[in-house]
Formats: C-alpha cells, sequence, structure tokens
C-alpha cells in the first residue's frame, strides 16, 4: 500500500467519529465539545497539505491549468489524474463536508430541527454534501414535536 493510498483512507477515517457523534448523539455535550475545536477538519487538512509538499509540482500544474493547450478542464484532470492529485482532491473534499455537515448539526440543534430531518441531514451531509444541505435548507424548519 502506497502512501497515498493511506492517506485517501486516512482522510476518510478522520471525520468518522465526529460524523457518528453528530448523527448518533447529536445533543450530547461530548458531540458539542468534540466538535468545539478545530479538530474535525483538521486531519484532512494535515494531510492535503503533506500531499502538497510531498507533490508541490501538482500546486504548480493546478495554477497553469488555465493555460492548458486543450483547456483548464483538460490541464484540471491532468493534475488529478495521479495519486497524489486524488489524494489531495479527496482531503479537500472530506474537509468541506464535515465543516458543512458541522454547520448542518449547529443549525439543527439551533433550530430544535426534527430529529428525523436532522440525522437524515447529517447522514447526507458527508455521505453526499449538496443532498444534505439541500435536506437541511428544505426541511430544517420542522421542529420537533413537544413531549
Amino acid at each position: 500500500m502506497d502512501i497515498y493510498t493511506v492517506f485517501f483512507i486516512l482522510s476518510t477515517f478522520w471525520v468518522g467519529p465526529f460524523w457518528f457523534a453528530m448523527l448518533l448523539n447529536p445533543q450530547k455535550e461530548k458531540t458539542k465539545k468534540l466538535l468545539s475545536g478545530p479538530l474535525f477538519f483538521l486531519g484532512p487538512i494535515v494531510i492535503w497539505i503533506l500531499v502538497m509538499a510531498m507533490n508541490p509540482q501538482g500546486l504548480v500544474d493546478f495554477a497553469n491549468s488555465g493555460s492548458h493547450p486543450d483547456g483548464f478542464f483538460a490541464g484540471l484532470a491532468a493534475g488529478m489524474s495521479s495519486p497524489a492529485g486524488i489524494t489531495a482532491m479527496w482531503a479537500h473534499m472530506v474537509a468541506g463536508d464535515i465543516c458543512v455537515t458541522r454547520w448542518i448539526w449547529k443549525e439543527g440543534l439551533r433550530q430544535d430541527t426534527n430529529k428525523t430531518v436532522s440525522r437524515l441531514a447529517i447522514f447526507f451531509g458527508v455521505m453526499l454534501m449538496p443532498l444534505g444541505l439541500a435536506i437541511h435548507l428544505l426541511f430544517g424548519k420542522i421542529k420537533n414535536t413537544p413531549k
């Protein structure tokens, strides 16, 4: 297993405990404390920095993708078509997904969003972030029923 595969797996597994905490124990103080600092996204960001440090040409290629003879998207695709490019892109996506999911979680708590809606939005926040965000924005005003 090469270092890029290890980094890919680590960036994925890093966000798991934070995601599960938001999903399974959204109102617990332990969850709130766990997600109060930057730790939830720090792992994927550090991995992205390490990948870029190991392969600085990737940043140069990204910066020059606009001047690729076949166009911007061809240049971008060329830069991402390596193990380093895929790993950096994945770490970037995972960091973004967990940041948006944390926002969904915090807003769900603040708005007292229905638990089912909130859990569905949090689930998709990491699995398919645009869908999780859409669920929250469309249905996040549905409140918990009083007991």
